[in-house]
């Protein structure tokens, strides 16, 4: 087993060895952090993926003076403290979602309600495949994007993408005279 100033030296080489040495050394602590800091497994290994992903792809910049231990675990706070705020937004999206609903039923005498939704509901059914299917998961059945990513074996930023281009679609798609 190598020391951490040599694996930084290989790594910057591009040793794979010595990458798969790293993951194997600091995985479990690093993952054990994030779930800490999360309360999410599911969001912990994505989170600590993704720390090794960009450790490899920065290894170059790698200073063997310093701490790999703690570059490590300054990433996967990092990490964390990103997914926060991107969530967080997302949520934001969602409330503006569930307001532009509100909005529409509110708006609306009953004649026109009706008329609303079908073409919320026309919006919807002409989405792409994908993101119609991940659309309905969120705000029909309640799926959380976590959720949605594992049950259809995509990312969560692909799921996140899904979601913003159908609620903007159908946004666009309303007549302000109804």
């Amino acid at each position: 087993m190598n020391s951490d100033k040599e694996l930084i030296k290989l790594l910057q080489k591009g040793d794979e060895a010595a990458f798969t040495e790293l993951i194997n050394k600091y995985n479990r602590k690093l993952f054990s952090y994030a779930v800490s800091l999360s309360g999410d497994y599911s969001l912990a290994k994505d989170i600590v993926q993704n720390v090794f992903i960009k450790t490899f792809e920065y290894r170059k910049r790698l200073d063997p003076k310093f701490s790999i231990q703690g570059f490590l675990y300054r990433s996967v706070y990092n990490q964390f403290i990103n997914q926060y705020h991107k969530n967080k937004s997302l949520l934001k999206v969602h409330d503006e979602y569930v307001r532009f609903l509100d909005q529409i039923i509110s708006d609306s005498s009953e004649s026109n309600f009706e008329k609303m939704i079908g073409i919320v509901n026309d919006c919807i059914n002409k989405l792409p495949k994908k993101c119609k299917q991940v659309f309905i998961l969120s705000k029909k059945r309640g799926f959380t994007n976590i959720e949605i990513s594992e049950h259809l074996n995509i990312s969560i930023k692909t799921v996140e993408a899904h979601i913003n281009f159908a609620f903007k679609n159908i946004r666009s798609n309303i007549p302000k005279n109804i």
